[in-house]
């Protein structure tokens, strides 16, 4: 069995960081994708040294039918204490984030953690980011038959979130 293969910063990105030149920024709509395929793919850019925006965070997919995907998550929103979580997001872009962060060993390396710091998550498109070029992951498209959205989700845990 063969070593998984570890991952190396980008280095024309740690050479432009060097230099002072600004991050990489890549803007990734989450549209319709996993979104446990599309957190693969995001925390792989972020430990590459990229700064990552995901936009419509409220329409990547959990499959499942609702009944099973509302359970598993009301039963993560209630498990721990009020006072000492865990702490689990009702608002769909912190769902997101938290599904990246889930991808990332944050607590023990300072690299996963400066990783993490580097991913913004956002519900629609915000205007900052309005005209830059946004890159669809076509193998995190989703094609469950029965699926259920972070907005759904969220409406259906209570979120108050301003709906695009």
């Amino acid at each position: 069995m063969q070593m998984p293969k570890k991952i190396t910063q980008n280095p024309q990105i740690a050479a432009w960081a060097r230099q002072g030149k600004a991050p990489v920024v890549t803007v990734i709509d989450a549209s319709g994708a996993s979104a446990g395929r599309l957190a693969s793919y995001v925390a792989k850019r972020l430990l590459a040294g990229e700064e990552v925006h995901i936009v419509n965070s409220e329409n990547a997919t959990i499959s499942g039918s609702l009944e099973a995907v509302m359970e598993r998550y009301h039963f993560k929103r209630d498990v721990g204490t009020t006072k000492t979580g865990p702490f689990y997001p009702r608002v769909p872009h912190m769902m997101m984030k938290r599904t990246v962060r889930g991808m990332l060993n944050y607590q023990e390396l300072p690299s996963h953690r400066a990783a993490y710091k580097r991913l913004r998550c956002h519900i629609g498109v915000p205007d900052e980011l309005e005209g830059k070029p946004v890159v669809t992951e076509e193998k995190a498209k989703s094609s469950a038959q029965r699926s259920v959205t972070f907005g759904e989700i969220a409406t259906r845990l209570g979120a108050k979130f301003g709906q695009v």
